[in-house]
């Protein structure tokens, strides 16, 4: 067998406008970005929202804010169709959520936390993905109705934010799919 590319052209071509984006119907996944330092960061995790339709994104504490070139570089276009709105603190945020009924995870290793593919995930969902150094404050933890984690195998007690919160956010989207919501 002969695997082929497919060309820049051809993705192009197949791709959607960011009209036609913005008029589909969105996943019921809300995501919190807490105090994240890297603005290279951000716009990945903006990538990854997009991909999966995340239904809107919530900036908060230190988070950096679109425009930013940095965000930019790593989003490539992403922050021009997800939702997104800035909160001074993640706790005003997951209590506006909460007050929506909306089920509250943080990404974060706790004595609570169960492996990310372990858990029953509810729906609508927030994933809160914290600082890159201190990750989901104690504030915030007190407020989430449960805790995931990425198994760590080696040394390493954590992955890079943005890399967790890909992988966390595409395991959610896929029980969502395979969920009778």
């Amino acid at each position: 067998m002969s695997i082929t590319k497919i060309s820049e052209e051809e993705i192009l071509k197949s791709k959607p406008t960011v009209s036609e984006v913005r008029l589909r119907k969105r996943s019921p996944i809300f995501a919190v970005f807490d105090n994240v330092r890297s603005m290279y960061n951000v716009g990945a995790m903006f990538r990854s929202s997009d991909a999966a339709l995340v239904s809107q994104v919530f900036l908060t504490g230190i988070t950096g804010k679109p425009p930013h070139k940095d965000i930019d570089k790593s989003a490539l276009g992403a922050t021009d169709v997800v939702p997104w709105q800035y909160v001074r603190t993640g706790a005003d945020a997951v209590r506006e959520l909460k007050a929506g009924g909306v089920f509250i995870v943080a990404l974060e290793l706790t004595k609570q936390s169960v492996p990310y593919c372990e858990m029953n995930y509810q729906f609508p969902i927030c994933l809160i993905a914290g600082n890159e150094i201190g990750g989901v404050s104690d504030e915030l933890l007190t407020l989430c109705d449960a805790a995931i984690d990425i198994p760590m195998l080696g040394r390493a007690n954590s992955l890079n934010v943005s890399t967790a919160y890909g992988i966390a956010l595409f395991e959610i989207l896929h029980n969502y799919k395979n969920s009778n919501v």
